[in-house]
């Protein structure tokens, strides 16, 4: 019987005594290292929820904001890709320990970049102060996309050694939840933050003159301005903020990190994971052995080259609604800022929901072949989508939202899918490298969705961007859909590789 259709009824039976001391290291690890990566979408995704305070207090472009975003974009991308490399050499929880820290870092010169640049150009604000603000912002952005890269390859390359390629749809789609939880915690507690600290100069007049001009270029409509300008001038600086405590809470996450986390079985005393072996390859690993191993499961593999394909398309869409979300329900749908951070947090908990149910069906339903199930969930965010695009700017909060959540619900089964399943495709030994490789493509979708928002924000209207976005979608379903009759993993593959040609 082919080992991609049977059904693993215990895959950890062949561990025998050890089997329940691996389960326990096993959600360990999930656990811990699922809390750790949700920081480090903890302090990444806060910049989407100090943007409208930037615009407000210093007036800077949605296309300044997105060449800012895509060049961060495809620094992440190619970081992911170098680590993941990084990780076949050095332990993983070390690689991710310290790039948890070096974001912190970088967080906290992000909220003094608006001081940094005062003190270099001698103004409180201005064009010329404005520009180098910009400049800084970008610097550090880019650097902090670096770091965040050393977030997922360590996860990609630990997890499918503890969790069976039967069941890790199921798990590391709970795992995949960190990626919701960081962000919307991000945005329920920076959008918190944007509405309580920061200093009150309501009863400035100039400040809530530059403000005004800030926001009627930016878009906001006569009739909300008012209220958002109060808004604004009574928590002056609250953006600050956004970057100082979560940087101070993945100064924490990173310490857990570099004591509970253990790249592998083994390093605790238990057997590795029954039927994952890689034939002859795991005898061998020598550097000729490693070389043709990646060539074939890697750089000649057809089905780990579609996903990262479709991963492109599939984080434009994502990307599209979670950067760009709190700045488009604030001007476009008069929503105000507390509100739009927790409609977009509310898509984000509807990912959580999604992911985790993707993963399941993907296990129960599909005998682990996530590719199909992304499928349907493509064409679900496309529907959702093209109902999101046709609410007139009337709609409510409520009604607003719960198209939001269908759409958060679909669109994160597709993301979650693809890391798992390019980990079964390239198996375990090059599953780090698989998802870096996936990472550029999804990344520079991601840089995408920030110049495409940006310039067709500010040439088309807040309207035109979710008719692209639509399109996107549409595309992204037929590209899963020519992987339907793909296999399951490719240890089968991989075991039948022949190390003497």
């Amino acid at each position: 019987m082919d080992r991609t259709d049977k059904v693993d009824k215990n895959p950890y039976s062949a561990l025998g005594e050890h089997c329940s001391r691996f389960k326990s290291w096993q959600m360990r690890t999930l656990i811990v290292t699922m809390i750790g990566y949700s920081i480090f979408y903890f302090v990444r995704k806060n910049f989407s929820i100090a943007m409208p305070g930037l615009t407000a207090e210093y007036g800077i472009s949605n296309k300044s904001f997105g060449w800012i975003i895509f060049a961060g974009s495809l620094v992440y991308g190619f970081s992911r890709f170098i680590n993941g490399y990084l990780v076949d050499r050095v332990k993983g929880r070390i690689v991710m320990g310290i790039g948890l820290l070096l974001c912190a870092l970088s967080n906290f010169a992000f909220g003094f970049g608006a001081d940094f640049s005062s003190w270099i150009t001698g103004q409180e604000n201005g064009p010329r102060m404005v520009e180098f603000l910009i400049l800084i912002m970008g610097i550090t952005i880019i650097i902090n996309q670096y770091f965040q890269g050393m977030g997922y390859p360590p996860c990609a390359r630990i997890l499918p050694h503890w969790i069976h390629p039967s069941e890790l749809a199921t798990k590391m789609s709970i795992w995949n939840c960190s990626h919701s939880i960081g962000a919307a915690l991000a945005v329920v507690v920076c959008g918190y933050i944007m509405g309580t600290l920061g200093t009150d100069l309501s009863a400035s007049a100039s400040v809530k003159e530059a403000i005004a001009s800030h926001l009627s270029s930016s878009g906001v409509s006569e009739s909300d301005l008012a209220t958002q300008v109060l808004a604004y001038a009574s928590h002056y600086g609250a953006w600050k903020w956004c970057f100082w405590i979560p940087g101070c809470i993945a100064v924490a996450a990173a310490i857990m990190i570099f004591i509970d986390v253990k790249d592998d079985p083994r390093e605790v005393g238990l057997p590795e994971l029954p039927d994952t072996g890689l034939g002859s390859y795991g005898e061998t690993r020598s550097a000729a052995a490693r070389k043709r191993f990646e060539a074939i499961m890697v750089w000649r593999n057809r089905w780990v080259w579609t996903f990262c394909i479709a991963n492109l398309f599939v984080y434009i869409v994502r990307m599209g609604i979670l950067d760009w979300g709190p700045k488009f329900l604030s001007e476009s749908r008069n929503l105000s800022i507390e509100s739009a951070g927790w409609t977009v947090a509310a898509f984000e908990i509807a990912g959580i929901v999604g992911t985790i149910v993707a993963g399941w069906v993907t296990d129960r339903f599909f005998d682990g072949k996530g590719h199909r199930v992304c499928v349907f969930c493509m064409l679900g965010a496309t529907i959702f989508m093209t109902l999101f695009m046709l609410l007139p700017e009337s709609a409510g909060i409520t009604v607003t939202a719960l198209v939001l959540v269908g759409a958060g619900f679909c669109i994160y089964g597709p993301q979650a899918l693809i890391g798992i399943e390019l980990a079964n495709q390239a198996t375990k030994e090059a599953s780090a490298r698989a998802n870096g490789l996936a990472g550029i493509l999804g990344y520079l979708g991601a840089g995408l969705s920030g110049l495409l928002v940006g310039y067709v924000a500010d040439w088309c209207g807040w309207g035109a961007v979710f008719k692209t976005i639509l399109v996107v979608a549409i595309i992204g379903t037929l590209i899963f859909l020519t992987m339907w009759k793909a296999p399951r993993d490719g240890y089968e593959r991989a075991s039948k590789i022949k190390y003497d040609k």
